[in-house]
């Protein structure tokens, strides 16, 4: 490592205090080296400082004051995928994402306390646009016209998207198939036969503009179950975008803006359907802590923390209605990183699948390994992320399956961009609750409305 060591009058309890970083958070890690294997990163580059091993040092490095914080260190800690496949991997259980989240939020913070990162791409697009469904859907009506009139496929011919700024051309490469937009979800769906439960439904920002056919699959195998499905309006994106590119204060926002929405004392359970924001809202609790959150708000978070849960977990926990109408696919299932990793599931939505009548589900080579996506890190590291979506896809091919099932959105667009750059359309790619809601309506693959 070539980066300038400094000294520093700081103690590194005061710092790590300053930065939301339990100091001895790092003292966990031994230092074994179990987690480089597990880590995407580090499995391209094989460059230690691209592993968790090696982020862990520099990082706390840096909050010792014995290195400075360069553009060569933020360089490898910005390629951190945050996929927290190295807290699986770990014998010692370090909480690594409980390190990089809270490192990143002071690392992108300016001297005056501002995030630094105000870009015209962070500050229109990905601060502007994607938190926000309605502001998504409407940018997606241009895109939506040019898939009918397949003027998408005769701009990229003619090279007229080569005319865009580098991520408008990558947004649009990313951009899948759009599904006809169904009926806007009601407030309430009742139950479906006897009443077993009662659940609000978090229904995302991204996933419902672009997935909003999986949030209707979703919401009728609940109802399917015996479950009274609320969906409140009032809302908000989880704040992942935000918080995981570094910016803070508009997370906890978003946080308390859903904590306020749900009513959690009324339902069951609050179900999500997207791993990454399953995975947000379950670390709301400790986000309000590393961001020095009033005790009264950090204690509200937890509350509503403690009450979500992933769709196929809390199908397994209530117990399944068996599905009767066969589904006869071949099949493959990609553990989403922030489902597997970051939420430990990893039997539930298998349990489910195996459920249908006629799906065949044969094994995924390394299906624990990052697709790439991780949020927004396809639009902001493409380079990495084409690496590991082609990685990915290249073992989804080698399976013979001709669809492929994960609970991620982000996960969805990243597999089915690289599967339509290496030519393979042809093969699907599903929700779980896509296909049970098939086996359980008996409707055909070719018909995903209502």
């Amino acid at each position: 490592m070539t980066d300038q060591v400094t000294t520093s009058t700081t103690s590194p309890t005061d710092e790590s205090s300053s930065t939301g970083l339990q100091y001895e958070k790092f003292l966990d890690c031994v230092h074994c080296g179990l987690c480089t294997s597990a880590c995407p990163t580090y499995l391209e580059t094989g460059n230690e400082n691209d592993g968790p091993r090696g982020r862990i040092y520099l990082m706390r490095a840096v909050t010792d004051g014995r290195l400075e914080l360069t553009e060569s260190v933020t360089r490898h800690l910005d390629l951190c995928l945050d996929c927290r496949s190295c807290e699986t991997a770990c014998p010692s259980g370090v909480e690594y994402g409980r390190l990089i989240e809270p490192f990143r939020v002071k690392m992108y913070e300016g001297e005056d306390g501002k995030p630094v990162k105000q870009d015209w791409f962070h500050r229109w697009i990905m601060y502007g646009i994607f938190p926000y469904a309605n502001r998504i859907r409407w940018a997606l009506l241009p895109a939506r016209v040019m898939q009918t009139l397949k003027l998408d496929r005769l701009m990229d011919a003619t090279g007229v998207m080569k005319l865009l700024p580098q991520k408008l051309q990558r947004m649009q490469r990313l951009l899948p198939e759009l599904q006809p937009r169904e009926a806007e979800l009601p407030s309430f769906l009742p139950a479906i036969g006897e009443k077993r439960a009662s659940v609000a439904m978090f229904t995302g920002c991204v996933a419902d503009a672009m997935f909003h056919h999986v949030n209707w699959a979703t919401a009728r195998v609940l109802q399917q179950n015996g479950c009274d499905v609320h969906i409140p309006k009032s809302q908000s994106c989880c704040g992942a975008i935000h918080y995981h590119s570094g910016q803070g204060d508009p997370a906890l926002g978003m946080a308390s803006q859903n904590q306020e929405a749900f009513d959690i004392q009324g339902v069951d359970s609050v179900v999500v359907n997207v791993a990454g924001c399953g995975s947000m809202l379950k670390d709301y609790g400790h986000i309000a802590q590393e961001l020095g959150a009033e005790s009264s708000t950090s204690s509200q978070l937890n509350q509503f923390a403690s009450k979500v849960k992933d769709v196929s977990e809390f199908l397994a926990e209530l117990g399944p209605l068996t599905p009767q109408h066969r589904v006869p696919l071949k099949v493959t299932y990609h553990d989403a990183c922030h489902l597997c990793h970051a939420q430990q599931i990893r039997s539930q939505p298998r349990q489910l699948l195996s459920m249908i009548p006629d799906l065949e589900v044969v094994p995924l080579a390394e299906s624990e390994i990052c697709c790439g996506a991780a949020g927004s890190y396809n639009l902001t590291e493409p380079e990495m992320a084409d690496r590991l979506g082609k990685r990915k896809t290249d073992h989804i091919l080698d399976t013979g399956a001709q669809a492929v099932i994960m609970g991620n959105a982000g996960c969805s667009l990243q597999i089915q961009s690289t599967l339509k750059n290496q030519d393979r359309p042809d093969v699907k790619v599903f929700h779980p609750m896509e296909i049970l809601d098939m086996s359980y309506r008996g409707v055909g693959l070719a018909h995903r409305t209502p």
